[in-house]
């Protein structure tokens, strides 16, 4: 109500005041090119450095990204249930591709396990460290799900387990496939799975072989992010296309629509605006989020990196 009816100049401002560790970088992608500002305490342009970010979720649309590249190649399809490409226990029903994809296929957001535990009592800001690939695909074969479309509930999990999946597809590890996907198919050369380091603080940690690294591990920069964007919103590679259309109907949630997010659909991994013609995602981890969002038609997008939680004052989401 009053957020709705703040600028985004205010909303920065307001978000920055007093903030002397904050550096948010926004990213506009437009017919004409791709420009980016980088905004500190205040509000106050800082010069324009290439700052690495966590991306929170928005590895998601990564992880889905490289999906619609095996389909494209026919390796596998959404109707294909996740136990042809992972060896789990016998059971009449694992979910598809497409349910996971869609947050439809009745998983949690994550299933609590003694290392969350010990990662919360150790003061381990990322609850996920630690829980291995192994220990992911074993969750898989002890939850029993209907054969039905689920309504829409958010999933980690879900994510997680489509990235389990393509690494049984090609035959290694998630972030060694997804490292090669994103240097030999996107072609973004500060973009990658968090090995922990980089030039602004509070970074989570991760093991390359963590469960949970295809719902939340991609650090990258603007720039990168820019050209990503470009990539899905011109089609560049022809295969991201299909992560747009609409596959699952979702109704927004009235806490979500009185800040003006809106999600009518789900798509590949990505939410669908249809009211204001937007496919978008977010993403936050204990000190970053972020947000993008592009309308094909106007061929007019943006991404918002930010250094700062996402609850701290006005998120990067709204924003945008």
């Amino acid at each position: 109500s009053l957020l709705t009816s703040m600028s985004f100049e205010e909303m920065l401002g307001y978000t920055t005041k007093n903030r002397k560790d904050a550096v948010i970088t926004v990213g506009i992608v437009d017919k004409a090119g791709a420009s980016f500002t980088v905004y500190g305490e205040n509000a106050t342009v800082l010069p324009n450095h290439e700052y690495i970010y966590e991306i929170g979720s928005i590895t998601k649309t990564f992880t889905t990204s490289l999906l619609c590249k095996a389909i494209h190649e026919g390796k596998v399809k959404l109707a294909d249930s996740i136990d042809r490409y992972l060896e789990l226990p016998p059971k009449a029903y694992y979910p598809s591709l497409k349910r996971l994809v869609t947050h439809t296929s009745g998983y949690k957001s994550h299933y609590l396990n003694k290392q969350m535990v010990r990662n919360f009592l150790r003061g381990e800001k990322n609850l996920f460290y630690g829980i291995s690939t192994e220990a992911l695909n074993k969750k898989i074969g002890q939850v029993s799900l209907e054969d039905k479309d689920y309504p829409f509930a958010y999933s980690n999990f879900g994510l997680s387990v489509v990235g389990s999946a393509l690494a049984g597809l090609y035959g290694s590890d998630f972030t060694t496939v997804m490292n090669d996907f994103i240097k030999f198919d996107l072609k973004l050369p500060n973009t990658a799975i968090s090995d922990g380091t980089g030039d602004l603080q509070g970074y989570w940690r991760w093991n390359p072989d963590d469960g949970f690294i295809p719902a939340g591990a991609i650090v990258s920069t603007i720039n990168d992010m820019m050209k990503y964007l470009q990539l899905h919103m011109r089609e560049e590679l022809p295969y991201l296309s299909m992560s747009h259309e609409p596959l699952a109907r979702v109704s927004t949630a009235k806490r979500y629509e009185e800040l003006g997010i809106r999600i009518d659909a789900a798509g590949i991994g990505w939410m669908i605006d249809a009211k204001n013609n937007l496919i978008w995602h977010n993403g936050g981890t204990s000190n970053f989020n972020s947000y993008l969002a592009f309308d094909k038609e106007k061929q007019l997008g943006v991404i918002i990196l930010s250094n700062l939680p996402p609850n701290y004052r006005i998120s990067a989401t709204i924003m945008g």
